[in-house]
């Protein structure tokens, strides 16, 4: 008897195995089809599928706020109410916020189906699903209907990601992307300060309400050369944060393997261009500097030159070629090299430090950025940016309308 009870339990053990991974492959074969941007009548059919011919749910209704209307966008099973009746008979469930037994309620619509389930984002109703005819085991049934709900809830999400949910729900939906572009920015940025007997580094990031793709970075590739960038991609948004995430990654992989710069740059067009399918283009500008022969070999990617400040004068790095990510192969690429003298300063920024709300006159731009370098380029990286961020701010009412990054470099 006891040999007959283990048999039992270990047949019952792997049928619900076997269940919990066909669960996780309709989860997958839903997630692909959401990554693939797949139509939402498609969407909805796929989970008509599942709960039909794998969950053995005879009937269905699926309801989602639609412009603080409810809208039903699956049915199938027995005759169907008006859209308003089911509104109306689910509303008045709202305190229930898990799947919830109905065939026994005194409502005659309700009593046609066998549970109700709701969707919540926070406090507030997004949706609702009635499932009838559900033929499922006592053993599994809590297991079938938490399944069911987060099946629900995926389609749900997906369909907020595609703005059916529109205007009440953009807002949130916008706030949750620039909290975690945020995040994704935040492990962008690498040591804001460095200083060895080389070199003295100091950036700044000034994020601005709409998170976009700056990025900088600081590389020390072995004892006598480092790598510095700054770069800006096109957009904003989360989909900016994770191309320039997917960009600094890449960019640490080829400095490490591969000497000359031009050639990094045209792994890196390519690589972005793969991602972006040409949509999105960065900029950027990259250098290396070795410090045994004081050489810096430099290319400027469309992006703001850097300018050296040397011995009271100060040059713009122009040099370079074109933005990345929009030609199959970029038209040109001049590396540009350049001898350093002790003491000299390098500085790097994004045009955000350029851009400003302006109803007169230009107070700021690059010629008088300029300026300011060669008044004050003789000031240690920390102190010249304190000043030079303090001063924009005074100067243009701190009416920024782009992030800022200001990268400075003191080479000893």
């Amino acid at each position: 008897m006891q040999y007959i009870d283990e048999n039992a339990g270990e047949d019952e053990l792997i049928r619900l195995l076997l269940k919990r991974q066909s669960e996780l492959n309709s989860l997958l074969e839903i997630t692909r089809a959401i990554n693939k941007n797949t139509a939402i009548p498609v969407l909805v059919q796929m989970l008509e599928a599942i709960l039909k011919s794998y969950l053995q749910v005879g009937r269905f209704r699926f309801l989602i706020e639609d412009d603080e209307n409810f809208i039903c966008i699956s049915k199938y099973g027995g005759s169907f109410e008006p859209v308003s009746v089911l509104h109306r008979v689910c509303s008045e469930l709202n305190k229930f916020r898990s799947p919830t037994l109905v065939s026994n309620h005194p409502d005659p619509i309700l009593k046609l189906y066998d549970y109700f389930i709701p969707i919540y984002q926070k406090s507030k109703p997004i949706a609702y699903a009635l499932i009838g005819n559900f033929n499922t085991s006592p053993e599994m049934l809590n297991n079938d209907l938490n399944f069911i709900q987060t099946l629900i809830n995926v389609v749900v999400v997906a369909l907020e990601n595609k703005k059916l949910f529109k205007e009440r729900l953009e807002s949130e939906r916008f706030h949750r992307e620039m909290e975690l572009a945020v995040e994704v920015q935040n492990m962008l940025v690498p040591l804001r300060v460095h200083r060895d007997s080389a070199v003295e580094m100091d950036a700044r990031y000034i994020p601005h309400q709409n998170i976009g793709g700056d990025y900088f970075d600081f590389i020390r590739l072995n004892e006598d050369e480092f790598l510095w960038c700054i770069a800006d991609v096109s957009g904003k948004g989360i989909s900016a944060a994770l191309l320039m995430a997917n960009f600094q990654a890449s960019l640490h992989a080829w400095a490490t393997v591969e000497d000359d710069l031009t050639n990094i740059v045209e792994r890196l067009n390519k690589i972005v261009l793969n991602n972006t399918k040409g949509e999105r283009f960065i900029t950027l500008f990259l250098a290396k500097y070795n410090q045994k022969t004081r050489l810096l070999n430099y290319i400027n990617a469309g992006h703001n030159p850097a300018i050296l400040y040397s011995k009271g004068e100060a040059v713009l790095l122009k040099l370079g070629t074109t933005m990345i990510g929009v030609f199959d192969e970029l038209p040109f690429i001049n590396q540009g090299e350049i001898d350093i003298d002790p003491g000299s300063l390098i500085f790097n920024y994004t045009d955000g430090l350029t851009d400003y709300e302006s109803q007169g006159p230009k107070l700021w731009d690059e010629d008088k950025l300029l300026s300011f370098l060669l008044q004050h380029g003789h000031l240690a990286p920390d102190k010249l940016n304190d000043m030079l961020l303090e001063h924009v701010s005074l100067v243009t009412k701190g009416k920024a309308i782009d992030d800022i990054i200001v990268l400075t470099l003191r080479i000893f």
